[in-house]
């Protein structure tokens, strides 16, 4: 069992590799659209009225995120690195302090009352079931194609500049359907072979999807017979398994573990009984379709040493934490193969 990081700067990278990390399991490319630099132009590209407008926004974007992956493909050098395409949505990006309203209007030439008018056109009742992941790179392509391209770009600028190996993995989050996950790959392996042809240089990759809902888990099957990787979403999984909202379960996880109604918190010990198994289920069934199907997992559990025991059993290639959890990490998978099963108990 592999032992990765979740990663999307330099620094976390870096700290990655210091702790022997073997790769990044999860690199979330929204956290690059935060910083000071670049919201702004994040905002343009939700605010504008039109493709057109949105494709002068992520022009702006293109570099940054290329300089992004530049970067962290050569720190990683050569070892796997899993990219996620953009999965919150677009309302996460808009202001919502007068201050941040008023920074917006001077930067998109609009007034406020119009932004705000935006700002409440783009509210969701439920945005973690709503227009997000691959239901954003479907009906606004051209945002995916933009970060796709950039990776691309980067990979090629590495082998060909820096003579240097690079391994991406492009994720797509949030797959429900077997058909999403084929209309994104399509687009993403069109742009990897327009880029390579133009450039003259071949760079391996793969393409995979998170299973986050119990319909991918339930399809694996059928979504393996495409996708080249799946990568556990163990946070948003457990929050669908159970109709169970992680940011509100606090008042009311600790009555039910003193109740014996959880044994754990499900949030940090993976539960294996109900989520577990349909990690199990897809797992089985997607490669039982394709037989050298890469799996991990990339939620909070990546660094559970309870949960990488469970990981390690039911065959997963690799887990995923912070970089900080790295060493305890590799200590529990260490342990997780001992005779007897002695690693989930003293970890």
């Amino acid at each position: 069992l592999k032992i990765r990081a979740n990663a999307e700067t330099v620094i976390d990278a870096r700290t990655a590799r210091r702790f022997g990390a073997e790769g990044i399991g999860l690199s979330r490319t929204e956290h690059m659209f935060f910083e000071a630099d670049r919201i702004g132009a994040m905002r343009r590209v939700i605010m504008a009225e039109d493709e057109a407008g949105r494709r002068a926004g992520l022009a702006e974007l293109l570099p940054i995120q290329r300089e992004d992956f530049t970067q962290i493909f050569r720190i990683m050098k050569g070892l796997p690195v899993t990219i996620r395409l953009l999965d919150p949505p677009l309302h996460e990006f808009l202001p919502k302090t007068e201050a941040e309203f008023a920074e917006m209007a001077r930067l998109t030439g609009r007034d406020v009352a119009a932004i705000r008018h935006r700002v409440l056109a783009l509210h969701e009742t439920n945005p973690m079931l709503g227009h997000r992941g691959c239901r954003l790179g479907i009906t606004y392509p051209e945002i995916y194609e933009m970060q796709v391209t950039a990776i691309f770009e980067a990979a090629v600028a590495v082998v060909k500049h820096m003579d240097e190996a690079v391994e991406p993995e492009i994720m797509v989050p949030l797959i429900a359907t077997k058909r999403e996950f084929d209309i994104l790959k399509a687009m993403i392996d069109r742009i990897g072979r327009e880029i390579m042809a133009r450039e003259g240089a071949a760079v391996p990759y793969l393409v995979g999807t998170m299973i986050e809902l119990p319909r991918a888990a339930l399809l694996a099957g059928e979504i393996a017979k495409t996708a080249e990787f799946f990568s556990f979403g163990t946070n948003d999984l457990t929050q669908t398994v159970f109709g169970l909202s992680r940011d509100d379960a606090a008042p009311f996880v600790g009555t039910y573990q003193r109740l014996g109604i959880f044994e754990h918190d499900p949030f940090i010990t993976l539960d294996v009984t109900g989520v577990g198994e349909l990690v199990r289920i897809a797992a089985e069934r997607g490669r039982a379709a394709r037989q050298n199907l890469k799996l991990g997992i990339c939620g909070e559990h990546g660094g559970d040493p309870a949960s990488i025991a469970f990981c390690d059993e039911i065959g997963l290639d690799y887990v995923s934490c912070s970089p900080y959890r790295v060493p305890i990490a590799r200590l529990a998978a260490a342990q997780a193969v001992l005779p007897s099963g002695s690693g989930s108990g003293t970890a």
